[in-house]
């Protein structure tokens, strides 16, 4: 069997929606041959993918229509079809010495079973970036959480290596707690950000305002995070131990009582994780 960096450096991509789209697009940036975009049938995203496949030079086809002759088949449909697709593409045809990974960040490689039970070496690549409508961002300096066959992580390390990404490896047992990291990170982040809006509404602040009234304290507050860690970014009522505040705001919110559990269950995390004043009377306001 050939070394893997002794291989084509071909690749075709299942399911392309904007996660799909961005691995493509960095991949034929990277110097890899994209030959094949894999829709599903009655995906309603065949006009954007057939847009895509003529910026990266690749053919269009639907899963399980034709065989699949790249190197790499890298499947980025939703978590709940994986599976699925797994297991229509190996009964299609034969899978000895290729390699497939998947991109969901809470799935294992074992959902990649039916191809590796064929010959396929296997492996979960997962891009710790976030995929939207309006933007394909670059993959330099992400992280990808790695989990699989030893022989399709050193490829999948090198992948990552050529888009100027950085390589993690993620036991299989860690993978949800890995993704619910993830979640955190943007997700969660984002649904923070609509607890503000709901709170600026409450206090009388036009919609349309929020994001230019919170732009410099947010951008502030995560660049003093990501350059000196949480306890030195941290600031306000809580870190002075400012109790009656922290009650004020809690009376106050009580017209918005979904951002007021939120603020609840971040406060008791600043209290109990990072350094702050009055402790124990913050803890009992917070109860």
């Amino acid at each position: 069997m050939p070394r893997a960096s002794d291989e084509a450096k071909t690749v075709s991509i299942v399911g392309p929606g904007r996660l799909g789209t961005a691995l493509a697009l960095n991949l034929h940036r990277a110097g890899w041959t994209v030959d094949r975009l894999v829709i599903r049938a009655g995906s309603r995203r065949s006009q954007t993918a057939a847009k895509l496949a003529r910026q990266v030079k690749a053919e269009m086809t639907a899963v399980g229509t034709s065989v699949l002759d790249s190197r790499l088949l890298w499947i980025a449909v939703p978590d709940d079809v994986i599976e699925k697709v797994a297991n229509r593409l190996a009964k299609r045809q034969a899978w000895s010495g290729k390699f497939v990974f998947h991109s969901s960040g809470a799935l294992t490689s074992d959902v990649l079973s039916p191809l590796r039970d064929q010959g396929a070496v296997v492996a979960s690549v997962h891009p710790g970036m976030t995929f939207v409508s309006k933007s394909v961002p670059t993959m330099a300096g992400v992280p990808f959480g790695i989990e699989g066959d030893a022989r399709a992580v050193r490829l999948a390390k090198r992948i990552v290596g050529d888009l100027g990404g950085t390589a993690i490896t993620i036991r299989k047992d860690n993978k949800v707690l890995y993704h619910a990291f993830d979640t955190f990170a943007s997700p969660l982040l984002i649904g923070l950000m609509a607890a503000l809006h709901q709170v600026g509404g409450a206090a009388g602040i036009p919609q349309q305002r929020v994001r230019m009234m919170a732009a410099p304290l947010l951008r502030r507050t995560l660049e003093n995070y990501l350059e000196h860690g949480a306890p030195a970014a941290l600031s306000g009522a809580l870190i002075r131990g400012d109790v009656a505040t922290v009650r004020r705001h809690l009376e106050a919110l009580r017209a918005t009582p979904q951002a007021r559990e939120a603020y609840v269950a971040l406060a008791r995390i600043v209290v109990r994780e990072l350094p702050v004043a009055n402790r124990a009377k913050l803890e009992r306001a917070l109860k």
